[in-house]
């Protein structure tokens, strides 16, 4: 066989240090034949002869290593997939491809989430490996793509109850023949004509499936149907048209078309019943994305135009009345109301809205008229983001799903070997009617062993819970951060916009001398500082003065120039400094200010303090409760922030915390949450802020707050929409609920499996003389999935 090579691209391949570690690390993996890194093109360079085994283990070395290959990550739907057998196959196939870094096929919701390398694989090239093994990939991404995958579905599902219907009409009566009237004058014909349609027309799926495995020399659950329902079909054609073979050997010929037909029967019930069930799974999809109007009214020229949301562009001026979805995210630029934001942060109470607050798409205004200037619109958009994350977070595999799926990839064959087994067992040990039983019980073992339980046990739990977290405004990213968080022992805040509400206000300005206020006004209006703002709206609107010069002192404050008079503004420290007098009313006020857990900041001249000014940021309303909550479920909470100490221990003391750390650093979050790691504790990172993306990245479980920075955001695996604080334990519980039912589904998918196979083998016959018939097998295999599913459901009516 001839070397396969591959070029991978590295966004961070940026030094010779960088070269000398890839190449130490690509020594030591096995079966590579050469390598070469090249620094200038910023790619690795590799060949060996079944490239696809040792490309995976290259991908996996080089992420461990924090080196980020420049790939996409996207979500497909998967089609022509029937059990959980067909997802680990269409999988492999995937993975096989060359350029594919990693890709997971879900069973639960159909879905394949594909990190691919586009320079060297496209979308097409996945499509078409896909349809040579019977599957297929829907690569469009058009707008209307949701809509086009509703209506694949919608007609799948009116497919098979056609089937279902027509399978009834034929065997209602090849069950009644079989099971009372079997020595009626052409009996066997009847259920032989009965029965055809059903195997060959009703069940063709069936067989066009398995035609297509065997070809790439693998099996399913339609491999295991197939061979089943043919072993009887043929063993009953044979017994109508030869039965004197039978007689000669004083045994009746009974036929058993009525078995073959009926686990048809039974199996497309069973799909139909899941079919619909799995639909009901993706309900938080469709909800969200029925949030978003299909028009809107645009201004243009003065005039009001209706436009298709799709048409609608940044910057284009659109009006909401009372009772109007908003269409995208923008910013009022007139009229005041209240917008219901329920449908993205779960909180049911109204917020008012103004000039120049933002709005976002898919909530609802409530009661008066606005106008909104489009900034984000189409994928952009808070709702459209939030829809593609739940997406992506349902299409992921929880840790427990990578054993359900290593057992579902060789349950079959090793199903095919057990009924083997049982053929050739009763064809021994069997007496009379030995080889009759023997098929009978061969074709039980088929019938009744089907991975589609196991398969559909993790996913639905995962997709209904995601689903349910969504709709209360907890955003999960991917499945292992579910499971993860009910084990959550330790919980790490930020303060400023995680406990507080991270928006500092002048709670006291305490005059010494009043007449200078419009001089303090004029300084913090032409300051860029983050407070001046708030400083500037405590005072109220003052004349500015003109010819004004200032000066950023680092560290301390501002020096500014006002006609020819000096003035400074900052922190107390720099009174003594600049050796201005202070009095004992401003070491009063001063003292009182630091009581009150206020940032003091004081304004004066070169001879004395003419203000003090107290500033805050507000603990929000729901942190006392949401902390109360972590220590009753026995979490330890730190406090880690970047304050001043003083002003730390305040504020932990009102909410409760037990572990407090000032003047934190963003590498020292990041080292005390591995400190923490390394003595065995499962910590939770929360934060809002650029400076907590490293300690975000390094938690277990990594909480941003939806009202925080783009960058926490993104590094989260769990966003909470408004930033409320006891959110967190409602995604512990979620999490607690949703594994609980995984585990709950798992032990029925194996117990039905571990006492179904044995009893189908026959292994109670000699106790009591009890033979599973393939009909009820069929039925049973089908009640297993639904039941799976069902319970799955129950998740969405348990409170969290």
């Amino acid at each position: 066989m001839n070397a396969q090579t591959l070029t991978i691209p590295i966004t961070n391949l940026n030094s010779e240090k960088d070269v000398e570690l890839i190449n130490k690390l690509l020594s030591e993996i096995e079966n590579l034949d050469e390598y070469t890194v090249n620094l200038d093109a910023k790619t690795i360079n590799v060949s060996a002869k079944k490239l696809w085994k040792v490309s995976p283990k290259i991908y996996e070395t080089l992420k461990q290593n924090n080196f980020k290959i420049d790939s996409v990550e996207k979500s497909y739907p998967v089609l022509n997939m029937t059990c959980a057998s067909c997802a680990s196959s269409s999988q492999a196939n995937l993975n096989r491809q060359l350029g594919v870094v990693n890709a997971e096929v879900n069973y639960g919701n159909g879905m394949g989430k594909i990190e691919y390398i586009p320079t060297l694989v496209s979308p097409e090239n996945l499509k078409n490996a896909l349809v040579e093994v019977g599957y297929d990939l829907v690569i469009d991404e058009s707008k209307n793509q949701d809509e086009e995958i509703e209506q694949l579905h919608e007609e799948k599902y009116k497919t098979l109850k056609n089937k279902v219907i027509w399978a009834l009409i034929f065997g209602i009566p090849l069950f009644i023949i079989g099971m009372f009237f079997m020595d009626m004058p052409y009996g066997n014909y009847i259920m032989w004509a009965l029965s055809t349609p059903i195997l060959f027309i009703f069940g063709q799926q069936f067989f066009v499936g398995a035609w297509k495995q065997l070809k790439n020399k693998s099996a399913n659950m339609d491999t295991l149907v197939v061979l089943s329902t043919s072993v009887a079909y043929i063993f009953s054609v044979f017994n109508t048209l030869f039965p004197e073979y039978w007689h000669s050997k004083g045994l009746h010929a009974h036929p058993y078309f009525e078995a073959a037909g009926l686990i048809i029967v039974f199996i497309l019930i069973g799909k139909l019943i899941e079919e619909r069930a799995k639909g009901n799974t993706s309900e938080a999809i469709k909800k969200l994305i029925g949030l978003q109007p299909n028009t809107v009214s645009v201004v243009k020229d003065g005039n009001q135009v209706e436009v298709k949301i799709e048409d609608v562009q940044i910057g284009d001026l659109i009006v909401a009345k009372p009772g109007d979805k908003i269409a995208v995210d923008g910013i009022i630029v007139s009229g005041e109301s209240f917008i219901d934001e329920s449908s993205l942060t779960g909180e049911p109470i109204p917020v008012e809205k103004g000039i120049d607050a933002n709005v976002y798409s898919g909530t609802l205004n409530q009661n008066s008229p606005i106008q909104y200037k489009a900034l984000k619109v189409g994928n952009d958009t808070l709702l459209a983001q939030i829809i593609q994350s739940v997406k992506n977070a349902q299409g992921s595999k929880a840790p427990v799903q990578q054993l359900v799926d290593k057992i579902a990839g060789v349950f079959v064959p090793i199903v095919i070997i057990i009924a083997i087994l049982t053929f050739i067992t009763w064809l021994v040990l069997g007496q009379e009617n030995a080889l009759t039983m023997a098929l009978l019980s061969m074709i039980t073992v088929l019938v009744i062993a089907c991975p589609c339980a196991l398969g559909l046990a993790t996913p639905t739990a995962i997709m209904v819970g995601m689903g349910k977290g969504a709709e209360q405004g907890i955003l999960i990213k991917n499945a292992e951060s579910l499971e993860l968080a009910k084990k959550i022992d330790t919980i790490i805040l930020d303060k400023t916009g995680t406990i507080t509400e991270g928006k500092p206000k002048v709670q006291e300005l305490v005059w010494f001398d009043d007449s200078a206020k419009n001089i303090l006004y004029t300084i913090e209006n032409n300051s860029q500082h983050p407070l001046a703002k708030a400083i500037t709206e405590h005072i109220g609107k003052q004349d500015i003065l003109p010819e004004l010069k200032i000066e950023d002192v680092s560290g301390k404050g501002l020096k500014a120039n006002i006609l020819n008079n000096v003035y400074y503004v900052g922190k107390t420290s720099w009174i003594t400094e600049l050796n201005i007098q202070i009095n004992e009313n401003v070491k009063q006020a001063i003292q009182d200010f630091s009581t009150k857990n206020y940032t003091t900041s004081f304004f004066g001249n070169d001879e004395k303090v003419l203000g003090l000014i107290g500033i805050s940021d507000e603990i929000k309303t729901t942190s006392v409760e949401a902390i109360k909550a972590f220590h009753e479920k026995g979490i330890e909470v730190w406090m880690v922030t970047g304050d001043n100490e003083f002003s730390a221990n305040a504020i932990a003391k009102q909410v409760g915390i037990d572990q407090v750390v000032a003047n934190a650093l963003p590498n020292d979050k990041m080292n005390i949450i591995k400190d923490l790691q390394q003595k065995g504790k499962v910590v939770a990172m929360i934060g809002d802020g650029i400076n907590d993306s490293a300690a975000l990245a390094q938690a277990d479980v990594s909480i941003a707050m939806g009202n925080g920075s783009d960058i926490a955001i993104d590094v989260a695996e769990v966003t909470l929409i408004g930033g409320d604080l006891t959110k967190i334990d409602h995604a512990i519980n979620l999490s607690t609920q949703t594994v609980k039912t995984i585990h709950q589904n798992l032990f029925w998918a194996f117990i039905y499996n571990v006492i179904g196979i044995p009893i189908a083998a026959g292994v109670l016959y000699p106790i009591n003389g009890f033979l599973l018939d393939p009909m009820i097998a069929g039925a049973a295999m089908a009640l297993s999935s639904v039941s799976v599913v069902t319970n799955s459901l129950l998740l969405k009516y348990k409170k969290i």
